[in-house]
């Protein structure tokens, strides 16, 4: 992913909205009752091990993962985002890298989260990037995707009042099942829901697995 033209372009993208994303975004789950109790199950999952935060932005997902009592890890593309994280989230660690080659070791994280970041991943992309996901979970490690569901493609090259050039998949909830379960992990639960007034208006997937 590092290699492509198309990642270079996610990349520099968030890198310009990173300061306002952060003001926009950075406080979002004090609304977002759905993604807390789904998180909350994570964190009851690693039981006080490490969780990852994989396209952790300006790090409050991963900041409130520490909070409750977790090592947290957040990894994202964008140097200007885990910047950002470290400087705010002090509590956790942050790392450069990329869903498809992931700076951690083999069965490292006792769990992940993958909230909206598997939506800058072209199709083909997919599986190789859950079998990274496998890789550096332990064996039955808890992991939770969410994304917007549908099929459609949106390219956006303004956002925010910034000039940016990256592309939002919408995903179905099936697909992305099927290709977890063909990476080796057993899905446990599913759920969809609609927008919340405060974000963007889309319907939600979310998918809760773990690593055979």
């Amino acid at each position: 992913m590092t290699n492509s033209a198309d990642h270079g372009r996610v990349r520099a993208s968030y890198d310009v909205v990173a300061e306002e994303y952060r003001e926009r975004v950075g406080g979002e789950l004090a609304f977002k009752a759905v993604d807390r109790g789904l998180l909350g199950v994570v964190v009851e999952a690693a039981a006080g091990g490490v969780v990852a935060d994989l396209g952790c932005g300006p790090g409050h997902v991963t900041g409130w993962l520490a909070e409750r009592g977790v090592k947290a890890v957040g990894v994202d593309l964008s140097p200007a985002m885990v910047e950002l994280a470290r400087r705010d989230h002090p509590e956790a660690e942050f790392r450069e890298g990329d869903l498809l080659r992931l700076p951690a070791s083999d069965g490292e994280f006792d769990a992940a989260v993958a909230l909206y970041s598997v939506i800058h991943l072209e199709p083909a992309e997919l599986s190789p990037a859950f079998a990274e996901l496998r890789r550096v979970l332990r064996p039955s490690g808890t992991l939770l995707v969410s994304f917007h569901l549908g099929t459609e493609v949106r390219r956006m090259d303004e956002w925010w009042g910034h000039r940016v050039d990256v592309d939002f998949h919408f995903l179905e909830l099936e697909t992305v099942a099927g290709l977890l379960a063909e990476a080796g992990f057993t899905v446990d639960a599913r759920l969809e829901r609609g927008p919340y007034p405060e974000e963007a208006q889309t319907h939600r997937g979310y998918l809760l697995a773990r690593r055979g």
